[in-house]
């Protein structure tokens, strides 16, 4: 019996030890939390905590009562701030709800000499069933459907594409990310199998940097697959089986000062005179070719039947990109993106290092002869006259705005499209001259067979946050008062999505000019107003201190001073030495993955994700001097942490904002799936996507909603696909209503955008499984191809 009694008495101590600790901590943690403006919930529940940690110490019946009086003001003071919000309400309630459930267990009660737990009983009843609510009634979702497609309307994919190809990074120069195959469709995905594996071998090697990823999506014509690694190695491959028939390695060597090492696709050119004259016989070597970037500034033409250099193309089927450009050292200048291809010409534009110096190289885009390789025109978005090109040792204009995304093209206007980012560095612009400014951070609208300024929309004025264009635009024809108008939708890193008449790049949904936050630092200046879409997924409000998140309340209130000591404004706050919140971070709501359009229905797929980052200005001083001192070797290899800045008054910090433990300061959802009617523009349903299991400690499934790099695509058959999400699945949902219809378990990340095609009359779903260095998720070689069981409809 003495034995006994000494145990309760020992968990009654701890009980009271724990419950004080707790109490200290919130209560020191709320104090200073007041102090810079933040909420008085926690200094009142550490008091509170402090109080009955000493009752429970005296064994007090009081104890008991008074926790649930404030375990059940905690529950509506969590509902009062986030709804009924299951992962925003977990760690407002985890901590208390297992420390009053402790407490009613009989031999703690007892211990405490409690006759009666009833009240606390009642309240943690209470609780779970408002988590219980919470969780089929997610406040972030929205539930609508999309219209149905009208099947009197006429089918308005692209004629001149083949349904079972897709021979563009979008399937279409256009960028639509829409097939019109349904043999797969939303009654029997389910069944869909692995079809076939192939392994590229192309891994992390010691002399990548940390920026290595697998963002490939496949092109397939007739019955070949083609698709690059993340060296730029190319494979062509048997769309029916996944096996090799051909491969060529352009001998890529990198070093750590890459700030990239992946390749997001290559091009296809057919030349239809030369078929045409070959008719019954076999057509001359590279009339079929395909055209691979490479990261060191190359450009190669090959043979698409045998991946033999085109002998007549540059310099043995090779181009360097690299010529007439300043400080032209391999891997400052990295063409990242497949090439639009016309008829005529090869429109090639590329990378520069993020963030590093005021001496890189040109975001020049060149116009070459699909041919023989010859350089057409140029057009440097940073110089006085941009169609200019230099001779001899003449050279192209340093940092001007690059384009490194994809871009597209419309054959009948003759017409490409390319995204276009801000001069480096990015995060500073007291330096940029008129010139650098007027193409930067916006849509160009060029001619593609002279490289002619057609139009330029910029969407972020003066960008101090590189918030440039992220994604290739997609073009759709839409009816507007009855008429067909051809626009192009341009997603941004903002959330907002641009819709523009493409010929003339005139708004077609309302943007406006708003007031936005002031007071740049020292040296620069803050553009008055920014353009704001009408189409839109940027946050309705500003966040707040009850937009902070943590694991459990402690890691919360450390979040929310975090978030309290940091300037923030809303978006485009200025940034600062004292640290900006930048949201929608520097990541984008939208990335290099763009959306997908179904042209015949009017409706569009789009994953926008939410994730806040932090600048911190470094001014100079003798640690951080405003050039690189001679033993350096340029890049940096990175596009977080600290970026030099090299060549103006500051350096900066660009992290994701985190709290100690590594987990985002902003409560989930960090990434999203929704459906827009394009005949509206509304959002007709919006639900999370993606789960905790790659990324906790333990492999738990939890929806929370996940930041995504990728895109997806749409078909015919009512589905669309999607990887790309920090868990490694691939999934399909329904176009309608969005719901998730299956999913697969890839071996490595899918950073990548799908594809699908058919051949001898089955339908492919391919995905590149490879993951993404920065990301954080798993390194593959892997291409993955699904298709339904054989006879399966």
């Amino acid at each position: 019996m003495e034995s006994k009694a000494s145990l309760s008495r020992i968990l009654v101590i701890l009980t009271a030890l724990f419950t004080a600790l707790s109490g200290i901590y919130l209560s020191g943690g709320g104090i200073w939390l007041i102090s810079i403006g933040g909420s008085v919930y926690y200094l009142i529940a550490g008091i509170a905590l402090l109080i009955t940690a000493w009752l429970i110490y005296r064994r007090n019946a009081i104890s008991l009562l008074l926790y649930a009086g404030f375990l059940l003001a905690t529950l509506i003071w969590a509902l009062w701030e986030v709804g009924f919000d299951f992962w925003a309400l977990t760690p407002r309630l985890d901590v208390v709800f297992f420390l009053g459930l402790w407490m009613v267990l009989p031999f703690i009660a007892k211990a405490m000499i409690v006759p009666n737990a009833g009240a606390l009983s009642g309240v943690l009843v209470i609780t779970v069933l408002a988590l219980g609510w919470a969780v089929f009634h997610d406040p972030q979702e929205i539930n609508g459907t999309l219209p149905a497609q009208d099947k009197s309307a006429a089918n308005v994919s692209d004629p001149t594409v083949p349904p079972g190809d897709w021979p563009a990074y979008g399937r279409t120069q256009g960028g639509t990310r829409y097939s019109p195959l349904s043999q797969i469709d939303d009654k029997n995905v389910k069944n869909l199998q692995v079809a076939w594996t192939f392994r590229t071998g192309d891994v992390k090697t010691a002399n990548d940097p940390g920026e290595i990823t697998n963002e490939v999506t496949p092109i397939k014509i007739r019955d070949t697959l083609y698709l690059c690694s993340p060296h730029q190695k190319l494979f062509a491959l048997d769309a029916t089986t996944g096996k090799q028939k051909w491969t060529f390695d352009p001998g890529l060597k990198p070093n750590p000062t890459f700030q990239h090492v992946t390749c997001r696709g290559v091009s296809w050119h057919e030349d239809k005179a030369a078929l045409a004259a070959a008719r019954n016989h076999a057509p001359a070597a590279c009339a079929r070719r395909i055209l691979l970037p490479v990261n060191d500034g190359r450009l190669y033409a090959l043979d698409a039947d045998t991946g033999a250099r085109c002998t007549g193309f540059g310099d043995n089927g090779e181009l360097n990109l690299q010529a007439n450009m300043p400080y032209a050292t391999p891997g400052a200048y990295e063409p990242t993106s497949p090439p639009v291809v016309t008829d005529k010409v090869i429109v090639v534009a590329g990378a520069v290092t993020d963030n590093y110096s005021t001496k890189e190289p040109s975001g020049v885009i060149r116009g070459f002869d699909v041919n023989s390789g010859k350089l057409l025109w140029a057009f440097d978005p940073g110089a006085k006259d941009p169609n200019i090109i230099p001779q001899g040792e003449q050279h192209y204009s340093p940092n001007s705005p690059n384009a490194w995304a994809p871009a597209a093209y419309d054959d009948k206007l003759d017409l490409v499209y390319l995204p276009i980012g801000v001069a480096t560095p990015d995060i500073w612009g007291g330096h940029r001259t008129p010139e650098m400014e007027r193409f930067a951070s916006g849509m160009l609208a060029l001619n593609a067979t002279t490289g002619k300024l057609a139009w330029f929309y910029q969407t972020v004025h003066h960008d101090l946050w590189d918030m440039d264009v992220p994604a290739q635009p997609t073009l759709a024809d839409i009816q507007k008062d009855g008429q067909t108008v051809p626009v192009i939708y341009i997603p941004a890193k903002t959330g907002n999505i641009f819709v523009l008449d493409r010929r003339t790049g005139k708004p077609v949904v309302a943007a406006p000019e708003k007031p936005v936050p002031q007071g740049a630092a020292k040296g620069d200046h803050v553009s008055a107003t920014q353009p704001f879409s009408d189409l839109t997924f940027r946050p309705k409000n500003n966040l707040s201190g009850k937009d902070m998140w943590g694991a459990t309340i402690y890691d919360q209130l450390v979040c929310r001073v975090m978030f309290h000591r940091l300037r923030y404004e809303g978006i485009f706050t200025p940034p600062s030495e004292q640290g900006t919140l930048v949201f929608p971070g520097n990541l984008g709501m939208f990335e290099w993955g763009g959306i997908s359009v179904n042209t015949d229905r009017q409706v569009a797929i789009a994953n926008p994700i939410a994730l806040p980052f932090v600048s911190r200005l470094i001014p100079r001083g003798p640690d951080n001097p405003i050039e690189p001192d001679e033993n350096s070797k340029g890049g940096s290899g990175t596009e977080t942490g600290i970026q030099p800045q090299y060549g103006v008054p500051y350096g900066v910090t660009l992290n994701p904002f985190l709290s100690p433990f590594g987990l985002p300061c902003k409560q989930p959802a960090w990434g999203y799936v929704a459906g827009v009617d394009l005949k509206t523009n509304q959002i007709a349903w919006k639900k999370r996507i993606g789960t905790v299991r790659d990324s906790s400690p333990l492999p738990l499934p939890f929806k929370m909603g996940m930041p995504m790099l990728g895109g997806p695509i749409s078909t015919a058959g009512n589905l669309f696909f999607i990887a790309a999400t920090a868990d490694n699945y691939i999934r399909a949902f329904d176009v309608t209503n969005g719901k998730q219809l299956w999913q697969a378990r890839l071996p490595a990340g899918g950073q990548a955008t799908p594809m699908t095609y058919e051949v001898n009359g089955k339908q492919y779903l391919v995905i590149a499984a490879g993951g993404h260095g920065s990301f954080g998720t798993k390194l593959g070689d892997y291409v993955i191809a699904y298709a339904l069981p054989d006879g399966h409809k």
